[in-house]
């Protein structure tokens, strides 16, 4: 595919090391059912959906990654473009052009998406309820800032620096970031250079999902102002190329997307983890995960697929009863 050379590459490192480690069945795990596409979203355009932050209503704001977009999208998938980033003609990431990735939304309606641009305009840019898009975190340019995530209490921003192997933290009133956790966990590899991948804040931690390694990490926030990084815990290992993820619940059971293998996997609280959806049920190269109640929201950006590539939104039903 001549629109991303490099993550073909990727492709193909990944799936030459990369070994999933399914784990035994468990009259425990929750269920996912009934998959459908809600909505085609167009490859050509660049609108290959990268992350996903859900609405009240049930509608999901989805980031467009190579058309740098924001769109919100009903559970019926009309299809709205709420903002477009600017462009950077001089724009050189390890993927080609520049790309918008996550997204994270505050209880008032404000959008926060990390902008990867290879130049002063990477970071992270705020996006008010009508408003234009506005740049409030200035990251290096050389950085990769991916998954985000929002502690409102805290009223701090984490990404996770898919080039640099470093969880930034940022206050959402905006500035400099700051290097909040490092580490060889969650670095890249020389054959794959895609580390720190998905974020999310859960039960007083910062996860963090390596797609390098095939991991999914733990980093306890530490108490006091400074919320200081604890020590790293791998968590579940074997997750052939995963990118975002999500938890289905207050528990630690997690769906996490496997990026160049089509499937969503469930990983159970001790590691072990099976697959519940494939590319059988829609998904072409799942980016990211979000659960609202009963509904499981996946996006496919399609970065690989050579052959008849479809970016969609696909929801499914899960059942917790048993969590």
């Amino acid at each position: 595919m001549t629109r991303h050379p490099r993550l073909a590459a990727v492709a193909v490192a990944t799936a030459a090391l990369a070994v999933i480690a399914a784990g035994p069945a468990s009259g425990g795990d929750p269920t996912v059912t009934d998959p459908r596409i809600v909505a085609h979203f167009d490859f050509a355009a660049g609108q290959n959906a990268e992350n996903i932050a859900l609405e009240p209503d049930g509608s999901a704001d989805i980031t467009f990654a190579f058309a740098h977009q924001v769109a919100r999208v009903t559970e019926k998938g009309t299809t709205t473009i709420l903002a477009t980033l600017p462009e950077v003609p001089d724009a050189q990431t390890p993927v080609g052009g520049a790309v918008a990735l996550g997204i994270a939304r505050a209880h008032d309606g404000t959008l926060y998406v990390t902008y990867v641009t290879g130049t002063a305009k990477t970071g992270v840019w705020r996006i008010a309820p009508g408003g234009e898009p506005e740049q409030i975190g200035f990251f290096p340019a050389d950085a990769f800032p991916n998954g985000l995530a929002l502690d409102e209490k805290c009223g701090t921003l984490y990404t996770a620096d898919t080039r640099l192997g470093t969880v930034w933290s940022l206050p959402v009133t905006g500035g400099t970031p700051t290097a909040w956790a490092t580490g060889a966990a969650l670095e890249p590899t020389a054959q794959i250079p895609f580390g720190a991948n998905g974020l999310k804040i859960h039960h007083g931690a910062v996860w963090v999902s390596n797609t390098a390694h095939a991991t999914l990490l733990r980093i306890p926030i530490g108490p006091g102002p400074e919320h200081a990084a604890g020590p790293i815990e791998t968590r579940a290992t074997g997750l052939t190329s995963i990118d975002d993820f999500a938890f289905t619940g207050h528990g630690d059971t997690v769906l996490a997307a496997l990026n160049q293998v089509d499937e969503l996997e469930l990983v159970r609280p001790d590691g072990t983890h099976k697959t519940v959806l494939t590319r059988a049920d829609g998904l072409d190269n799942p980016t990211s995960v979000a659960v609202r109640a009963k509904t499981v929201y996946v996006n496919s950006a399609a970065f690989f697929n050579t052959v008849d590539p479809d970016p969609n939104l696909l929801l499914a039903r899960i059942s917790k009863n048993k969590l």
